[in-house]
């Protein structure tokens, strides 16, 4: 069975909304395993067939946990994970651009085969009180991540990436 592997980070729970709706519907075409990216390392990057990573924009970067877990996998792995696909979903509050422009910079030097465009889902938080608040992701977005995690590991499984 392929191995798909979810990576996210959230601090007010909005990309983890994401994560686990993403994984709770790739579960059934592919083994799915689902890390906090301070949890997350090296090793679950070489035991997976594809990727997806999930992480809330914070100040027009990918959040430093996140940035965190790429600097401790890159150099292990290189080379090592090459053709492998991937996808990404951001949690923004205004935009997600940046973030998203980030993770794909990180992916083209692992070489790694986007498979879609980037999932941005955007809160509206733009005062200091919505930006901190816990996040509630609407269930029209949380279907679109569902979507994108089931079509992801039903690829995967298929051999079609």
């Amino acid at each position: 069975m392929a191995e798909l592997l979810i990576v996210y980070h959230s601090r007010t729970g909005g990309s983890r909304q994401m994560a686990v709706a993403a994984a709770a519907a790739a579960r059934p075409e592919a083994s799915t395993t689902l890390k906090s990216a301070d949890q997350a390392g090296p090793d679950d990057l070489l035991n997976a067939d594809g990727y997806i990573f999930c992480a809330p924009e914070n100040l027009a970067a990918i959040s430093g946990v996140m940035k965190d877990f790429y600097d401790r996998c890159y150099y292990p792995v290189l080379g090592r994970i090459e053709a492998r696909p991937y996808a990404q979903m951001v949690c923004a509050g205004s935009d997600g651009e940046n973030a998203a422009r980030q993770t794909a910079r990180i992916a083209q030097g692992w070489r790694l085969k986007e498979v879609q465009p980037p999932l941005i889902i955007c809160t509206h938080a733009q005062t200091h009180e919505q930006i901190l608040a816990e996040k509630t992701i609407p269930e029209e977005d949380l279907a679109q991540c569902r979507e994108l995690g089931q079509a992801f590991a039903a690829g995967l499984s298929m051999g079609a990436f």
